[in-house]
């Protein structure tokens, strides 16, 4: 079996996260995952908050705590949120850690040998009402490119377009509003990608094939567009420091490298905080999944289409400047944005579902469902609370709950508490064999090309294959005339449940689990099923204990959808 190294966009330190982030980057990531381990694969899923930049110190100044102290909570409070989610991580770092500090200074030390890093004078922003220089977010204005008047000064969060600060039109200081700003002259390190554009165009070509087409389209037209060399370091108190034995004036100056430089180098150190965490002499050999890795090892990154250029074009040129063996991604799944009613969700406005609040509302598993079967993939998709409620009313409650409900409930009140025996398996238990594993085919199919809202519809299609499997035997009909006919009925119908549990479980995974512990079987493993397995529907013999576990989905009523609209907000953005 292969070796899967998953990686998915590093949330920002600066607040709970809200839906639109958990759907692009995190909760696939997830979902693929779960998926392959239970394929039998050997899966390392590594992600990290990144904590350093412009963000974390506003918003630890924000908070009135020393940005230390502020990124250590705020690390605590985001994993206790994808923990509620149920997001199996192998390790959850931080970019602060001093893992990334030792990994980033090496990477910019043999940038600088190989002739890619070089000291550059710049005019820079400075606000003498803060009394010091201005990096990227401390600035805020107008974009030049679509009049967002909201504009930070690394990026226009409305049209994307990257951005320096002295780009913004009327430009203020994010710490104190002041307008009276000046450009000095001051030094920073630059990373020359001009000179690899070529190197990147080439591994580009190599791997596109395998990308979504938004991830290779937006490839492409930073390429088109030239790529151009990147200051990488920033005036900044928190961040990973330029190092003293190679830049000394620039260390004494307070230095620090720009967090795009470091952020996507933190997937290798939280990699190496995984390996160190171990204490064991070594078993976790975190080596081999990066530097050297074999061709066993296949790399999936998992991210919003904001931070496609990073990963697609950027860090890819860091690597290769290295000139070292590190392993480069082989599939980076974009995602397009999940909107509000139409409007962006937006951490720094609070608009929208944040995750905290998600969990507080329901259970975990009716979001991952939703989300997942609704993932922003082909185009940016609009969450509703209407399109929502009947999600989870008709897909969940109805179609997967009920199921399980009323076929269990059925057959302990006509047959006690083990599975019936019955009559052997007919003409259509034959159809529900073949109908499942051709589903069951479809769905591998989309699972392995990353393709969820095909899956989810593949997933959805086979617990309908099971209502109507259910509909056209009627077993509270059946059992009038022919009570081992029915007892068949329900024994193949809980094979199906059984069945669910297994290929649901990346979806859903606490529901998964509770229908596997409807029955009691040796092994509670979600082991993967085969279509061919699957065709028999036989995993659960006859004469099996099992309980009717509390109701899997309660329904989103009227009243629920009013309330949720009410609290959140509906009709608009």
């Amino acid at each position: 079996m292969a070796r899967h190294l998953v990686t998915s966009a590093l949330p920002y330190i600066n607040g709970i996260k809200h839906l639109g982030n958990m759907v692009g980057s995190m909760l696939p990531a997830d979902v693929y995952s779960r998926y392959l381990r239970q394929r039998g694969h050997d899966v390392l899923y590594i992600c990290a908050t990144d904590e350093h930049g412009t963000p974390a110190e506003l918003a630890a100044r924000a908070a009135g705590l020393p940005v230390a102290e502020f990124c250590a909570q705020a690390h605590d409070a985001q994993k206790a949120v994808y923990d509620g989610f149920q997001l199996a991580f192998d390790h959850f770092g931080r970019s602060s850690s001093p893992q990334n500090t030792e990994i980033t200074q090496h990477f910019a030390r043999r940038l600088h040998e190989n002739g890619f890093i070089e000291e550059r004078a710049v005019r820079q922003v400075y606000s003498p009402a803060d009394g010091r220089f201005l990096p990227d977010r401390y600035v805020e204005g107008t974009c030049p490119h679509c009049a967002y008047d909201k504009a930070r000064g690394d990026q226009c969060e409305n049209c994307t377009r990257v951005l320096d600060p002295t780009d913004l039109l009327d430009p203020r200081s994010a710490i104190s509003g002041s307008t009276a700003l000046e450009v000095r002259e001051t030094t920073h390190l630059f990373l020359l990608q001009s000179r690899l554009q070529q190197e990147v165009e080439a591994w580009v070509a190599l791997h596109e094939e395998q990308w979504p087409q938004l991830s290779s389209s937006i490839a492409r037209k930073w390429l088109t567009e030239g790529l151009h060399d990147r200051a990488i370091t920033r005036d900044l108190e928190w961040g990973v420091p330029v190092p003293a034995d190679t830049w000394p004036q620039l260390a004494a100056d307070g230095k620090v490298f720009y967090v795009w430089f470091d952020a996507p180098i933190a997937y290798i150190a939280a990699t190496k905080e995984w390996s160190d965490a171990a204490g064991d002499g070594g078993t976790r050999d975190w080596r081999s999944w990066w530097y050297e890795a074999d061709d066993t090892v296949r790399y999936t990154q998992f991210m919003a289409k904001d931070n496609v250029p990073f990963h697609t074009v950027m860090f890819p040129a860091t690597e290769l400047g290295v000139r070292e063996p590190w392993k480069k991604a082989d599939v980076v799944k974009g995602f397009n944005w999940l909107t509000y009613y139409g409007g962006k969700f937006s951490t720094s406005q609070k608009r929208g579902v944040f995750t905290d609040a998600a969990l507080e509302t329901l259970p975990a598993d009716y979001w991952r469902y939703f989300l997942i079967a609704n993932a922003p993939e082909s185009d940016d998709s609009s969450f509703t609370w209407e399109h929502f409620a009947a999600t989870v009313n008709k897909d969940l409650a109805d179609t997967l709950g009920n199921f399980v409900n009323r076929v269990l409930s059925f057959s302990r009140k006509r047959f006690g508490d083990t599975v019936p025996a019955g009559n052997a398996a007919g003409a259509a238990e034959a159809r529900l064999g073949e109908e499942t594993a051709r589903l069951l085919a479809e769905y591998e199919e989309h699972m392995e090309a990353l393709r969820f809202r095909r899956a989810g519809a593949a997933l959805r299609a086979l617990w309908s294959a099971g209502n109507s499997y259910l509909e056209e035997k009627s077993p509270w009909l059946e059992i009038r005339t022919d009570p081992e006919g029915a007892a068949l009925t329900l024994r193949t119908a809980m094979n199906l449940i059984h069945l669910y549990a297994i290929v649901s479980e990346p979806f859903v995974p606490a529901s998964a689990a509770a229908m596997r512990g409807a029955f009691a079987l040796e092994s509670d493993t979600p082991t993967w099923v085969t279509p061919g397995q699957a065709a028999s529907l036989d995993a659960v013999p006859a004469g099996t204990p099992f309980t009717v576990p509390p109701v899997l989905f309660a329904k989103i009523s009227q009243e629920d959808l009013e309330s949720f609209r009410e609290r959140f907000g509906g009709g608009g953005a």
